[in-house]
């Protein structure tokens, strides 16, 4: 072969290579609550293990290679910020000449379910704006509306061909499609949609915390269910932790947005491992899952059923430096010396207390009272040592002894007026004078006995 040959036989194989090649500018764009799980989602598919948190619109790829023609390409993903104010970023992602060219997945985070009914409806409604104002010509979106509906009404079982492909339908049999339900597809978009509930492995959780039973799983999975026959949209259930689906749902995009060929049935056994592709459900498929039913219904109200908890306030509790002891009795002290006192119902002049650490010298014994030199007008014990205390003052108080003007009057019980003090030296003095008259009356009383026995006799 000569040399022109040779490049006649390279540029027919590169034309021929050429043309079937992968075609480029497929997206996805992603959207879901803040925390759901998006990005760590697409990371997965990408093969990233650590990447930049963005903000906004983030930007990732996932590859795709075609054996059979020994090509590749890249799949565009954009994840939309979970932030609504961020929504004007969609026109970055689907400008008006790649709508036909876009699959829109919504997330929705298992771990809190009690969102996942509004979450899908609030993204939906965000789609279907940003479509509204692409101003997409009304002949193009009646074709990709008509596109959506075909793909649902001729999806095929996988596996009922041979080597596990769908068998092709006869010409006659694509000619008569089944009718569309009356909930099917009733909010067509225009573009294909798959709702992927991530974080599956928290279904456990929800079991043991907050008492979920087989019924609220089917009844949350009955109401998504519901949702994607609206949009003809595909649903997976993931978990990133434990790897589920993530290869079904890579090979489900490609499939989508490349025509790679796909042969999983739907997978509805592991109730955290569903796959519904679109065109599989309809109404009585769903209410299979109502057969289970007991304590709700069907028609119940998605936010009766599914009652987002409580939440637990964490209270973060300042920690209090304790004051030195003695600093505190003297602020109390001090405290006390303003208010003024009272005992047995009488105000008592707070001159005649000394001070004292306690708030409680109300209970204190005759003896402390003593100790302290602290005697109060009124104040009576219970001990015995009080109440001798107490008859030695009535008794100074009425014979009118030093010290003691107009004891005559004064009656029993009672100890000196108000503004009169008695010091300890003054008491200490009446203890030993009462002490001596004591013992020299005992004296005198040994004395006089034998006289009078010596009378007697």
């Amino acid at each position: 072969m000569d040399r022109h040959s040779q490049m006649s036989a390279i540029l027919s194989e590169v034309s021929t290579h050429s043309r079937s090649k992968l075609p480029s500018g497929r997206n996805v764009l992603v959207m879901g609550e803040v925390g759901s799980g998006k990005s760590t989602l697409v990371t997965k598919l990408q093969g990233v293990e650590e990447y930049m948190k963005g903000r906004g619109l983030e930007y990732f790829y996932f590859s795709v290679h075609d054996d059979d023609i020994d090509d590749q390409t890249r799949c565009n993903v954009w994840v939309l910020d979970g932030d609504l104010y961020h929504k004007g970023l969609q026109g970055v992602a689907v400008p008006v000449d790649s709508i036909e060219n876009t699959l829109l997945l919504i997330t929705i985070d298992m771990s809190r379910p009690w969102n996942a009914l509004d979450s899908l409806q609030k993204w939906a409604a965000v789609a279907r704006e940003h479509i509204d104002k692409l101003r997409v010509a009304p002949e193009k979106l009646r074709d990709l509306e008509h596109k959506i509906v075909k793909q649902f009404q001729e999806y095929t079982e996988p596996g009922s061909g041979e080597d596990g492909t769908p068998q092709r339908r006869s010409e006659e049999e694509e000619s008569v499609l089944l009718p569309l339900g009356d909930n099917t597809l009733t909010h067509n978009l225009g573009i294909p949609v798959v709702v992927v509930c991530t974080k599956c492995d928290a279904i456990s959780t929800l079991e043991k915390e907050y008492d979920y039973r087989d019924e609220h799983l089917d009844f949350i999975q009955s109401h998504i269910r519901h949702f994607c026959l609206q949009y003809g949209a595909s649903l997976l259930y993931t978990s990133v932790k434990e790897m589920k689906n993530l290869d079904i749902l890579y090979k489900y995009l490609v499939h989508r947005l490349y025509g790679f060929p796909f042969h999983c049935p739907a997978l509805v056994v592991e109730r955290d491992a569903i796959f519904i592709p679109s065109g599989w459900d309809n109404e009585k498929k769903i209410a299979i899952l109502h057969e289970n039913f007991q304590t709700v219904k069907a028609d119940d109200t998605y936010e009766e059923v599914i009652i987002k908890p409580p939440v637990r306030k964490i209270v973060h509790e300042k920690e209090i430096q304790a004051e030195d002891d003695q600093v505190f009795l003297v602020k109390l002290q001090s405290l006390l010396a303003k208010q003024p006192a009272v005992t047995a119902g009488r105000p008592v002049d707070t001159t005649s207390r000394a001070p004292t650490g306690s708030p409680r010298t109300s209970n204190r014994s005759a003896a402390a009272n003593v100790a302290n030199a602290m005697p109060q007008s009124g104040q009576t014990s219970e001990g015995v040592l009080a109440n001798f205390f107490n008859s030695l003052l009535t008794k100074k108080a009425g014979t009118g002894g030093p010290g003691t003007p107009g004891g005559g009057n004064n009656t029993p019980g009672t100890v000196r007026k108000s503004g009169s003090k008695l010091g300890l030296t003054d008491v200490q003095a009446d203890l030993d004078r009462i002490s001596n008259r004591e013992t020299d009356s005992d004296l005198s009383n040994a004395n006089e006995t034998p006289a009078t026995d010596g009378q007697d006799t």
